[in-house]
Order: structure tokens, then sequence, then C-alpha cells
């Protein structure tokens, strides 16, 4: 039966709104499903309304396969995944790509989010169908550089402040302490 499409809410606009990479799905002239990886800024993907979806588009890889595919076939699966969280968002839509002059509004909304990522060739903008949050069961945890970075750090301070106590704990008794002359133990008692 035919149904309307999904709505947004807020749970998918935050966490598309996290994510700096998602995998784009669309389909050849032949009818095969062609999937490339788009990335940029935390955020480069945009959530405009409760059904539409943005994002600039900057040089890569120069094929230019899916802006063809999509020209002939509009439909497009958008993959997003956080990896960390074991958690990923599957949405179904209709994409356009719009050449930048066509919206400079949304052209320069888009900037917003992507200061200096570079130099945008073209825009997407897309209808969403439908979306589902997938099952966490086999999504391996995996982390970016910046995440293992953030983790780890309260481990380093720790392991500084450690190392810094075992040098108060090794270093002789009395270093540092002004001493007095003479022998061993007893040494300047009456005699």
């Amino acid at each position: 039966m035919p149904r309307s499409p999904d709505r947004l809410g807020a749970r998918e606009t935050a966490f598309i709104g996290a994510r700096d990479s998602f995998y784009l799905a669309s389909v050849t002239e032949t009818g095969a499903s062609y999937i490339q990886h788009r990335g940029g800024p935390l955020g480069f993907l945009r959530v405009l309304d409760e059904r539409t979806l943005a994002f600039l588009d900057y040089g890569g890889n120069r094929q230019l396969l899916t802006t063809g595919h999509l020209r002939s076939d509009p439909r497009a699966a958008l993959f997003l995944m956080d990896y960390p969280n074991r958690r990923r968002l599957k949405l179904d839509g209709i994409a356009e790509v719009v050449p930048l002059e066509a919206d400079p509004a949304l052209h320069a909304q888009l900037l917003q989010a992507d200061p200096g990522a570079g130099e945008a060739e073209r825009l997407f903008r897309i209808q969403v169908e439908a979306f589902d949050w997938n099952c966490p069961l086999f999504i391996t945890p995996r982390f970016t550089a910046a995440e293992v970075e953030t983790m780890v750090r309260p481990l380093r301070q720790r392991i500084a402040e450690l190392e810094a106590e075992l040098q108060r704990v090794r270093a002789p008794s009395g270093a540092g302490e002004p001493t007095s002359s003479g022998g061993g133990a007893g040494a300047g008692l009456g005699g």
C-alpha cells in the first residue's frame, strides 16, 4: 500500500549532524547499484527540514559517476554509520544535483557548515522518502584518530601524574635538603 514519506525527527537530525561521512548509493544506466563515499566536516550533510537533506560536493576522484547516475535515475540511498556507538541509519530518497549558481541561498547556507573545506563544485539536495535504524548486532566499533585521542588524553595525564609520583618516591631520601657535615649516625654527638 502506498504510504506517506517518513519525516526526520530530532533523533535523526542529531545523528545526521554528527556525521563526517556517509555512503551514497545510486543506480547505473543498466540498473546496477553503485556506491561512493562522501566526507567532509562534521555536519556537512545538513537537514534542511523534516524531509530534505543537502550537502556540498567537492572535487574528488573526478569520475562524476554518481552525478551522472542521478541525472538519469534520481533514486538514491544513504548509509550513515556511527561505529563507536554501533548505530547506523539508512535513508532512501530522490536526489538532484544542483549547480551552485542555481541556488545561491542554499549554497551560502551549506558553506556555513563547511568553512575551509575547499572549493565546492555542486550541491546535492535529497528528498527523503524513507529511513530505517538498523540493528547494531554486527557493527564492529571503530574509532577515528580524533576519537582515540579524546579517549586516551585522560590516560596520558594519569600516566604523567604517576611517573612524577614515581620520580618523587625514587629520589634519594633527603635529596635537595641541606645536609650536616660529619659522618654517619651519631656524628657530631659529644665525646
